[in-house]
């Protein structure tokens, strides 16, 4: 029996030992922008324009503030606050650039399940050594308003739990405030005053306010336990800071066998406040 082999077309035999070669590239383009890959969009351009007169007038005043800018940073304060645009940490405080760690968030809460939050407290207390924590809430803010009403607002709900928790926390209070603006002002009050004392609960603050406080004992370093924490409000209404009454010798009495991490600590580091 003889064995005959088919012989494809020319065309064909090519086909069946290789792959079409891909179409040429064509880059895509953007069916709603009308501007050139090089050319931001006019709300960018804007933010760009602004950018290069900020360098001018920060060199104008101070030729070196790039340079001293670029070495590094040593913020003496961190700063945690709402995401709310009325409020720039930097601006109300009156500081500059460097001065001040932010983080911000709705609401401008302390969560222990929050690692964000936690990761920021981290890297400022032991990396940078700042000596001062500032919780900022605001009034007229949207995240206190949405949390004590009666509704479902998604994903978000589960972050204004947090704010709900609060109110349970003061509901005798709050509840025998029979206007709406003065018990919304004091529900942000009371929200800096809790996440103030979410931050004193944190293992990373407690061991740096024990090792500061045993360094001062000793005459090493500063005189009093750091980092301090400070609950304030700010009042876009006005722009003014209000600084609250926030005691942990007050808010903590008879709970330190819950709260406190370390059994070394005591009342006089407390009372360094």
């Amino acid at each position: 029996m003889t064995r005959t082999t088919r012989t494809l077309p020319r065309q064909f035999a090519a086909c069946a030992c290789a792959p079409p070669p891909p179409p040429p590239h064509t880059p895509p383009t953007s069916p709603t922008s009308s501007t050139s890959p090089a050319e931001p969009e006019p709300d960018i351009k804007i933010l760009m324009d602004n950018n290069k007169s900020w360098v001018r007038e920060q060199k104008r005043k101070d030729p070196d503030f790039f340079t001293k800018l670029g070495s590094g940073q040593a913020p003496k304060y961190l700063y945690i606050g709402c995401s709310d645009s009325r409020v720039p940490a930097n601006e109300i405080l009156g500081l500059p650039a460097g001065d001040v760690f932010v983080h911000r968030n709705v609401g401008n809460l302390v969560v222990g399940t929050d690692l964000n939050v936690l990761s920021v407290l981290e890297y400022a207390v032991d990396h940078l050594d700042v000596k001062h924590i500032i919780v900022t809430g605001h009034y007229d803010c949207g995240a206190v308003k949405a949390a004590v009403e009666t509704q479902d607002l998604g994903l978000v709900e589960n972050w204004l739990r947090n704010i709900r928790d609060v109110y349970r926390l003061h509901f005798a209070e709050l509840d025998l405030l029979d206007n709406a603006e003065t018990r919304h002002r004091r529900l942000v009050e009371l929200n800096v005053i809790e996440q103030c004392l979410n931050i004193y609960k944190t293992g990373v603050v407690q061991r740096k306010r024990m090792k500061t406080f045993n360094e001062a004992q000793e005459g090493v370093g500063d005189n009093h336990a750091y980092p301090r924490i400070h609950g304030m409000v700010f009042d876009p209404g006005d722009g003014l800071l209000k600084k609250l009454p926030v005691s942990f010798r007050q808010e903590i009495q008879g709970k330190e066998h819950i709260y406190n991490l370390y059994k070394s600590q005591d009342l006089k580091e407390r009372n360094s406040e």
